[in-house]
């Protein structure tokens, strides 16, 4: 049975409702163990650079930030990228298949993913497998066009990982989990000051799961080590090496047909999958990067950063098509492929900032310089035949046999260049009025050949960006700011060639607010954004066209995108937090027809948690997220309103010690992951995990 929002929202505040909270005399609240201290999701006071490249508190940047911090990480065991951006106000996450994932924001896809703000676009927008978040200390979202920082203005969204570095005292955490469908999960994380100058981190995670899915299997290592040397009272090198294995079995490529033959839904229970225990998709991703920062005095900085990154695939793949008839059930068709590819990519960044005193005020200023090569190498081995599946929709009730593939054979190698340079000032005005100006220069070029069709262009653009915030009192702002969009696509047209790069505008504007000495921070906006040129899916590649088989090519849509956002995030009292917000908006065509109608316009998410330091810093903690009634592109398939609710409970056994509960979809909640595709698969239904940790 579904949730209602209804009752969702009144589960949530009842949940939620403060007691009386001690704190000691630093403001925190009175507990011996470290964990059980409450650090902020998405606090004001937080510094971030992601959205300019100056560094300045979410309430000073002239756009929307939501920080997920590792509080947050830990009490909601959000161990993996898709979960925690399922929580992420103004996210949505479409997961087309089990090891294939896209991502938007306010109508449009989310392709700019970073580390410590450097990286290039994530090739076609698409997560592959599932990105473990051990290896991070926190995860910044920034809502709206960002072309300082990433040389493309795309209107969605820039998600940044921060990695976790050494520590200037000991430090140590161990956590053992396991919960619903044979999970099981080992995570260990140290920091050692070596020496007065040498730090060093190293973090290890092993997870391993069957699933409610037929067939599907997941065993995943991560690793990750990093140093920093402090070589000079001014200069600090940095090194670090970090590697993911995600190896899955019984995978989906494609996912459930969803209709019959005369248009009705097939009721296929949540396990149902179109793959085969045959099938497989291993992903290996590492990342290795040495930095360099040095302090240039009187509050200047620069910093200089090498990055290597390679993503390894080997895949096994089975894509279902047709439609069933009802009264036999048959008439699903399948087509076996091998596809095995490797990307590398190089980046060299450079940046210097600090400040600027003029006109008897100080600024701050930010440049910087980056370039970055991405090669992409794909093959393929094609079926021998096709499969006929089993009655719908059982679906389970015969294993397929694999028929086997031919010859693998090298289908697509291409490189894509970008270099880019920007720079960024925040001018004091006056001590109420502050404005953000800048503008980054970009120069695009890719070659190569993909399944026949040439892979050439050059494309280059400068994008200006300017922003204002203007203090109505000691606790509102008001806030705007515009930057161009200039968005190269990777997306093919019907003939294999790339399309032209996405142009456009991108506004937005709001009010900023802090409380409570800045614990509380809120938020509303309106943003409007028109692109032109927007790839939109028009049809898949059969076999003998200039693409791999069952992918899609596009042509391209001018769009309007526009709405508001309200968010909440902080602390009410000093064990009470909360966190949250909602988003509205409407997308159209040049025609003036709802566009993207898979994509949410109504969504809703809320997080609280609330600590009762005297009964053993008892934490109790709620998640919830609903989104209104979508349709897949081709209008057949409609997935209508849902909320899921997930709680926690942690309590500490002895010091430096906590166990933890987690269930998820409480109210066992039954919806579709995505209908961006017009096929789908379910989403989970209730599970619970259960965890102890170490922390020193």
């Amino acid at each position: 049975m579904q949730l209602s929002l209804r009752t969702a929202l009144l589960t949530t505040a009842l949940f939620a409702l403060p007691g009386v909270a001690i704190a000691g005399p630093d403001g925190t609240a009175d507990s011996d163990d470290q964990q059980s201290q409450i650090v902020v999701t998405g606090i004001a006071t937080q510094p971030s650079r992601s959205a300019t490249g100056l560094t300045l508190t979410p309430r000073e940047t002239p756009q929307s930030i939501t920080i997920i911090d590792q509080q947050r990480i830990e009490d909601f065991q959000l161990t993996n990228i898709n979960d925690l951006l399922d929580q992420t106000v103004g996210i949505n996450v479409e997961r087309v298949e089990s090891d294939r994932t896209y991502y938007n924001s306010r109508g449009f896809d989310i392709t700019s993913f970073q580390v410590d703000g450097i990286g290039l676009p994530l090739p076609y927008g698409i997560q592959y497998g599932d990105l473990d978040t051990a290896l991070f200390e926190r995860v910044e979202a920034i809502r709206g066009a960002n072309a300082l920082m990433t040389g493309v203005g795309n209107p969605s969204a820039t998600i940044n990982y921060v990695r976790k570095r050494p520590t200037d005292t000991l430090q140590a955490t161990a956590t053992a989990q396991a919960g619903s469908w044979n999970r099981w999960r080992g995570e260990a994380d140290v920091s050692v000051p070596v020496t007065d100058t040498v730090g060093v981190r190293a973090i290890y995670a092993h997870e391993e799961r069957d699933s409610y899915l037929d067939y599907n299997h997941v065993n995943r290592n991560v690793y990750g080590l990093i140093a920093d040397w402090k070589v000079t009272p001014q200069l600090t090198a940095t090194v670090g090496y970090s590697r993911q294995d995600n190896d899955a079995d019984g995978v989906l490529w494609g996912a459930l047909p969803l209709t019959y033959t005369d248009g009705s839904r097939i009721p296929y229970a949540r396990s149902a999958t179109t793959s085969a225990p045959w099938t497989y998709w291993d992903t290996t991703d590492q990342r290795a990067f040495g930095e360099l920062a040095y302090d240039l005095g009187k509050g200047w900085q620069a910093k200089g950063v090498f990055t290597y990154a390679n993503n390894k695939q080997q895949a096994r793949l089975l894509y279902a098509f047709g439609a069933p008839d009802k009264a036999t059930g048959l008439g699903i068709q399948g087509q076996v492929g091998a596809y095995p590819s490797e990307t590398d990519q190089y980046l060299g960044d450079f940046t210097a900032s600090g400040p600027l005193h003029l006109f008897g005020r100080e600024h701050q200023l930010a440049f910087g310089v980056s370039t970055g090569r991405l090669d992409n190498r794909q093959w393929e081995g094609t079926g021998k035949s096709y499969i006929a599946y089993p009655a719908v929709p059982n679906l389970s009730s015969a294993v397929i046999a694999d028929p086997g593939t031919g010859p693998i054979t090298l289908q697509a190698d291409s490189r894509t260049d970008v270099t880019r340079a920007y720079g960024a000032a925040h001018l004091s005005v006056t001590d109420q009025l502050k404005l953000v100006v800048g503008g980054s220069a970009t120069w695009l070029k890719s070659s190569g050949i993909s399944y026949g069709a040439d892979q050439y262009r050059k494309n280059s653009r400068v994008s200006p960006y300017a922003g204002l915030t203007y203090d109505l009192t000691k606790n509102i702002s008001v806030y705007a700011s515009y930057t161009d969009i200039f968005n190269p696509q990777i997306e093919v047209d019907r003939t294999g060639r790339r399309l032209d790069p996405v142009t456009g505008t991108s506004i937005e504007g709001g009010l900023k607010t802090e409380w409570f000495g800045g614990r509380l921070y809120a938020t509303a906006s309106l943003f409007r954004a028109k692109q032109k040129n927007l790839a939109t899916a028009a049809g898949q590649f059969g076999v003998g066209d200039p693409g791999q088989p069952g992918s899609y090519y596009y042509s391209g849509l001018d769009t309007t995108s526009r709405g508001f956002e309200i968010e909440l995030a902080g602390k009410v009292t000093d064990n009470w937090t909360i966190s949250g917000g909602y988003t509205g908006l409407e997308i159209h065509d040049d025609a003036g027809t709802p566009a993207r109608v898979f994509i949410p316009t109504k969504s809703l998410k809320l997080a609280t948690t609330y600590t009762v330091p005297e009964l053993r810093d008892l934490k109790m903690g709620t998640q919830l997220r609903w989104q209104n009634k979508i349709r897949s592109p081709d209008f057949t398939v409609t997935q209508d309103d849902y909320a899921v609710l997930d709680l926690m409970a942690s309590i500490r056994l002895v010091d430096h010690v906590r166990a933890a509960i987690n269930v998820r979809n409480v109210t066992d909640s039954k919806y579709l992951g995505s209908i961006m595709w017009g096929q789908a698969f379910y989403a989970a239904p209730r599970s619970v995990l259960g965890s102890i940790s170490f922390s020193y």
